[in-house]
């Protein structure tokens, strides 16, 4: 395994606003290479305990080497937050974390297949013991669905004719490299000067299907929400507007103080009053710094967002 590399972002904007401080337990439920891991543990010391789980298998070997020195208050698992709840029992912690980006190592190490920089297998599993891949989406998906999920997903403009594009190469030979689609890409939709590699949205698309990002959000928020304690604090950091939008919905439909019935439109009439179960932390999404922006370029996309749970 090469050495996971990744440089945790918003790291003192989200310490502060999950309020983290000496004592009590906390769960990064993305531990990535560690770094928010052992930024909680350190804000903690000398007694906090932390529950820390990825389902990529380097980022929980690098977590365990890099908090050795915590031995006796954390405990690490390889598995998706979305399990949360079954790990934790009855347990209820003061903070949750989840930053939901893709590591630099995962986008470094070309054998993941998680970017076109460099050529590689089209593979993009976060948790390699999976059979889909990249591969497979692309190789034999029909191109209606193809192109519904590029746009359903990505937003991308163009995506029936990449759907065709990828057919018609597909008949000639099968996708295997992520430089072979991306240039399959970039011949349908030439750069022109654009700053983004016309493949950007394609590959997000198939990183997402591939890892259920979307499924396993809807029930990781569930999840994260169920185990905290009254009081305790949810940040999620997203780096694209569809992870954004999910987050920031699930905490308002908290933070409002009513329930509608199941599968009606949200009108007054139809409102059932209740009490709120969150606070919004932040209204507004917390950005990088222009400084952290500027050391670490792969933090210009995120967004920290944090909701206060007030009751079960």
């Amino acid at each position: 395994m090469s050495d996971f590399t990744h440089i945790p972002v918003l790291l003192k904007e989200a310490l502060a606003a999950m309020q983290v401080r000496a004592g009590g337990s906390w769960v990064d439920g993305t531990s990535g290479g560690g770094g928010h891991c052992e930024a909680i543990l350190r804000a903690t010391a000398p007694e906090g305990f932390l529950w820390a789980c990825d389902q990529d298998g380097d980022a929980v070997e690098a977590t365990r080497r890099r908090l050795k020195e915590f031995e006796g208050r954390f405990e690490v698992r390889r598995m998706n937050f979305e399990g949360l709840k079954n790990w934790l029992g009855a347990r209820r912690v003061n903070g949750v974390l989840l930053d939901l980006g893709t590591s630099s190592h995962q986008l470094d190490t070309a054998d993941r297949g998680f970017s076109f920089q460099a050529d590689g297998p089209l593979d993009m599993r976060m948790d390699q013991r999976g059979t889909m891949t990249a591969a497979t989406i692309v190789n034999s998906w029909e191109p209606e669905a193809l192109a519904e999920a590029f746009y359903r997903l990505g937003d991308e403009p163009d995506s029936r004719r990449i759907a065709r594009a990828i057919a018609e190469e597909r008949r000639v030979r099968p996708f295997e490299t992520t430089v072979q689609l991306a240039d399959c890409v970039e011949r349908v939709c030439p750069r022109r000067g654009r700053r983004t590699h016309p493949a950007t949205r394609v590959f997000q698309v198939l990183r997402m299907l591939v890892n259920r990002e979307r499924e396993v959000l809807e029930a990781g928020l569930k999840a994260a929400w169920s185990v905290l304690a009254p009081g305790g604090r949810l940040a999620v950091i997203t780096f694209h507007s569809g992870e954004d939008r999910m987050v920031k919905d699930f905490m308002r439909e908290e933070a409002r103080d009513y329930d509608m019935p199941p599968g009606q439109p949200d009108v007054p009439e139809l409102r059932i009053p209740r009490k709120p179960r969150a606070w919004l932390v932040t209204r507004r999404p917390v950005l990088p710094s222009e400084a952290e922006m500027e050391s670490n370029p792969r933090a210009r996309s995120a967004q920290l967002r944090v909701a206060e749970k007030l009751e079960d």
